[in-house]
């Protein structure tokens, strides 16, 4: 049964994909022509059909899944502001869990991507149409052998966030930059539990771009006390409960600043990163160890 269940829901998830994908490419299609109005309405008519997309996958859980879902935090949002949104990340799954909460709540949600899934059938050219911003995100080993890549995704990342200026958005960054995995938390010796060590790079270029726009931050955690599920663990009605914590926080006045060049500003926005990572390094371990 959990085969058939698991065949089901992928089965609508791509229906769905499918159904939404093509107005969304073809609303792209226009927003190509170059008007200013005709862009922002194409913007508009996109999220639009972005949320119902989203709304379609939450659906097809609910009718198909079992889930638990243990959720607080979300009061007092609002679709009409900016948010800067971080969360740790365990699985593919964080992603429509995320979606699911917070649609049409906040902002639609938009997420820094690698390059490479631009290549994604339908999926990599549905983030297209939706503005995604799609990273480089060269390896140390890579810049040291091309030193003129350097400075890529600094440039890709303001680009992206001049252009959520346009209209209420909320960014979205996993601030370990990777899954977590065991294997990974060893090679890099993380000091925290569960937890890898955060990139606050990529969430201070973020900041320094968009520091007079984006004012909150929500801060998300997110545990499976079953254990972390895959995507078709997900459709096969594995996941029996998620508990998701969102914290509001002000984000702090001197958080605009120039994280590549100046080493006090990088070493104080490291701390407050840090910071908040030990907190929610605290909060999972509550979280885990909760009753069942």
């Amino acid at each position: 049964m959990a085969i058939l269940r698991g065949i089901l829901g992928f089965s609508l998830i791509v229906l769905n994909l499918l159904f939404w994908a093509i107005p969304l490419y073809l609303v792209a299609v226009v927003k190509l022509v170059p008007v200013t109005g005709l862009r922002l309405r194409c913007d508009r008519a996109l999220v639009w059909l972005a949320e119902h997309w989203i709304a379609g996958n939450a659906l097809n859980f609910r009718l198909t899944q079992n889930v638990h879902w243990d959720v607080e935090g979300l009061e007092g949002l609002s679709p009409d502001q900016w948010y800067l949104v971080i969360c740790n990340h365990q699985s593919w799954v964080d992603i429509p869990v995320l979606q699911s909460i917070f649609n049409r709540r906040i902002p639609f949600l938009k997420f820094f991507l690698k390059r490479q899934l631009i290549y994604v059938p339908v999926l990599g050219l549905a983030w297209w149409a939706l503005d995604f911003p799609f990273m480089h995100r060269h390896s140390r080993e890579y810049l040291e052998r091309h030193p003129e890549a350097r400075g890529q995704d600094l440039v890709a990342t303001r680009k992206a966030c001049e252009h959520f200026r346009r209209q209420p958005t909320s960014v979205m960054n996993f601030v370990e930059g990777t899954r977590f995995t065991a294997a990974k938390q060893a090679a890099q010796d993380s000091p925290y539990r569960h937890l890898l060590k955060p990139r606050a790079g990529g969430t201070a270029f973020v900041l320094d771009a968009m520091h007079q726009t984006l004012r909150e931050l929500l801060d998300v955690t997110i545990v499976y006390p079953y254990g972390v599920p895959s995507l078709w663990d997900l459709c096969c009605g594995r996941m029996p409960e998620v508990r998701v914590r969102v914290r509001r926080r002000e984000i702090p006045d001197w958080a605009g600043g120039n994280y590549q060049d100046d080493p006090a500003f990088r070493a104080r926005f490291q701390q407050w990163i840090g910071a908040l990572w030990s907190e929610k390094d605290e909060l999972i371990a509550r979280l885990r160890s909760a009753s069942r």
